[in-house]
């Protein structure tokens, strides 16, 4: 069985707007998606319990290559990275565009990925790549099987647990509670030097450079703006007379 890990390269700390272009600045240190070790170490779980091959699939700048050798460290077999500047400013329906390029090239029989990303939070993009792809999709999967050509997921909800089956080709997206990622330990990080990686441009994958990046892009940023004012906000530090300031305070509106 071939699996197929979408992985995101996110930025460390707290995120930043760059005003010139209205996007997340990427230009600092970055980090593999929390979110995505999840998907990268249930797809090596899954490959545990039968022969396969799993690839990690990303769509970002040169330094995206920093997580996928992560993810070959951890254990995946090889990485493939979609690295163009026509790709950049790609909102989510650009985005679903070209991953689904690349995972179309692959033919896997299951893609597997995280919940979300941590610089986005859209948690949407799986539904819109299995769309294109015209697969079954599952969301919020707490435990995942694969057996007779079909894939069984026990789906997280308010009121409980689904239990859901679908055939194979099907794309999964794993909650963070399904597992606990690995670490990758020395002789991965060494192994994964030689494993296979590569660099693909958006038309290696079928996909038109203005299909892509921010001309593919159906929304657009128009203005951005600080929050707005609290109004008259009380701020008590810490100190030693914070407890009577409070008190002092809901005294005052009356509510003690």
């Amino acid at each position: 069985m071939k699996i197929a890990v979408c992985i995101k390269h996110v930025p460390e700390g707290q995120g930043r707007i760059d005003p010139g272009s209205k996007r997340l600045d990427r230009s600092g240190e970055g980090a593999l998606n929390r979110f995505d070790a999840n998907a990268v170490e249930e797809a090596l779980r899954l490959k545990g319990e039968s022969e396969g091959e799993v690839v990690v699939v990303s769509m970002g700048p040169e330094r995206a290559a920093d997580s996928l050798r992560k993810a070959l460290a951890m254990g995946a077999d090889r990485a493939v990275l979609v690295s163009d500047g026509a790709a950049a400013g790609a909102d989510l329906v650009a985005t679903s565009r070209v991953l689904a390029g690349a995972l179309a090239r692959e033919e896997a029989d299951l893609v597997l990925f995280g919940q979300q990303s941590s610089d986005a939070d859209g948690a949407v993009l799986w539904a819109a790549v299995a769309e294109r792809l015209r697969r079954p999709v599952v969301s919020q999967a707490a435990e995942v099987s694969v057996a007779d050509g079909r894939v069984r997921v026990k789906r997280q909800t308010e009121f409980g647990y689904d239990v859901i089956e679908a055939p194979l080709p099907a794309v999964v997206a794993v909650s963070d509670a399904i597992n606990e990622p690995r670490y990758p330990s020395l002789k991965g990080i060494m192994g994964a030097k030689k494993k296979p990686f590569e660099t693909l441009a958006v038309s290696d994958i079928g996909v038109d450079a203005g299909d892509a990046g921010d001309a593919g892009s159906l929304t657009e940023v128009l203005a951005l703006g600080g929050p707005p004012s609290r109004g008259d906000a009380l701020k008590i530090e810490g100190d030693a007379n914070a407890a009577q300031a409070i008190v002092d305070f809901l005294t005052e509106k009356r509510l003690l």
